[in-house]
């Protein structure tokens, strides 16, 4: 017999549970498919629906019980002459696509919370100014709203990528068999309709190995988890005490177990995080798939765990960060206490050219003035007029 070892590393049933309802749903088009092809009778179609509407209320109340060794003979007894044609992992394949297309249509629905949040924040706090940073320095002032709607126009791009990834793996491919098809003429495109299909999964051999709806959700996964990353990253700046231009609400961040003073930002530094994962999910499964030889491979199985760690933290990501944002205070004063004359280096620069000044003459100029400030001690709006006239007389 099989090493238990074996027979506990080979099982997947304990993942594969996560898409009963789509199991169900594609085992009756596809039970409907045979009996209009003649394969069933009225009779036989009509219990194998009843019996898996009793099994669908028992996973749904949580009491279906799951006795290893023999989930399979149950179906067959069952359903009788469901399976007639359909091979097993095609039925997986199927309920794969279902399940991540529901879940990306619930994600879809998140991510445009979190854009309203974001537009709705930028409009109440527009008059907020803050230091605008690169390389993390100083640069220019900008408003409180254009920072939180850079973020959201990542989080437009990502939604546009979203409808992308979800428009491609809505093919079905439920028919193909193992690897050659089906013999028994059932009908495919009636079985697509019924699942909610825009059309077909083409060439069987392919169809039976597709992955890449598992990777492109992944590799969207990825993107959109490192712009979270970066906002997360620019939160956790604004929010330390060196800064203090936000707050997060006690629901997204803790105390430390020995310094009571500290206030910490778990939830971006979890989000941040959890980027990372989302990183290593993608290229693992990747890995997993390169080289393989045509057709299904049992190297495919792990997409399973992967896709369902990506769906996991893409959706509780998407909610948290929500509640971040929707949640997080603001700080005026000290984001008008970080402002600092020189950073208007490039307004005078730009006042100098609508004088008339050529701009790689007033870039120089308004760099000499900067340098002056600084050595007299003083604001560039501190200086007087001939103290400027020093610079340059124009």
């Amino acid at each position: 017999g099989l090493d238990p070892l074996m027979e506990a590393y080979n099982e997947s049933l304990s993942l594969d549970k996560a898409f009963y309802a789509e199991d169900i749903d594609g085992s009756i088009a596809w039970a409907r498919a045979n009996k209009n092809a003649g394969i069933l009778t009225e009779y036989e179609f009509e219990r194998i629906v009843r019996g898996f509407g009793l099994v669908r209320k028992e996973w749904d109340a949580g009491l279906f019980e799951i006795q290893p060794g023999v989930d399979e003979g149950v179906d067959r007894d069952m359903a009788g002459d469901r399976d007639i044609g359909c091979h097993r992992q095609n039925n997986h394949d199927t309920d794969r696509r279902l399940w991540v297309r529901r879940k990306l249509v619930e994600i879809e629905d998140h991510l445009n919370s979190l854009l309203k949040v974001i537009v709705s924040r930028a409009e109440n706090d527009i008059d907020l100014l803050l230091p605008g940073y690169t390389h993390l320095q100083r640069a220019q002032p900008v408003r409180w709203s254009h920072w939180l709607l850079s973020y959201g126009s990542c989080f437009v791009r990502d939604l546009k990528a979203l409808h992308y990834v979800i428009e491609e793996l809505n093919y079905c491919p439920l028919g193909c068999g193992a690897l050659s098809g089906n013999v028994f003429e059932v009908d495919r495109r009636a079985i697509a309709q019924e699942l909610g299909f825009k059309d077909l999964c083409l060439n069987s051999m392919d169809a039976v190995s597709d992955r890449d709806f598992l990777l492109k959700t992944m590799g969207w996964g990825s993107d959109f988890m490192m712009h979270v990353s970066r906002i997360a990253q620019d939160l956790c700046i604004y929010s330390s005490q060196e800064f203090g231009f936000v707050k997060l609400a006690d629901a997204y961040s803790t105390g430390s177990s020995l310094m009571p003073q500290k206030k910490n930002p778990d939830a971006l530094e979890l989000l941040r995080g959890k980027s990372g994962t989302m990183h290593g999910i993608h290229s693992g499964f990747r890995m997993s798939l390169n080289s393989l030889p045509s057709c299904y491979n049992k190297d495919m199985q792990e997409g399973t765990s992967a896709i369902l760690t990506t769906i996991h933290i893409l959706s509780t990501s998407t909610q948290i960060l929500t509640g971040v944002l929707s949640t997080l205070s603001t700080s005026p004063s000290a984001m008008a206490l970080a402002l600092e004359p020189s950073m208007l280096a490039t307004e005078l620069a730009d006042y100098l050219v609508r004088k008339g000044v050529p701009f790689r003459e007033t870039h120089h100029i308004s760099g000499r003035v900067v340098a002056l400030a600084e050595k007299e001690g003083k604001g560039m709006d501190e200086l007087k007029l001939a103290q400027l006239q020093t610079v340059d007389a124009r």
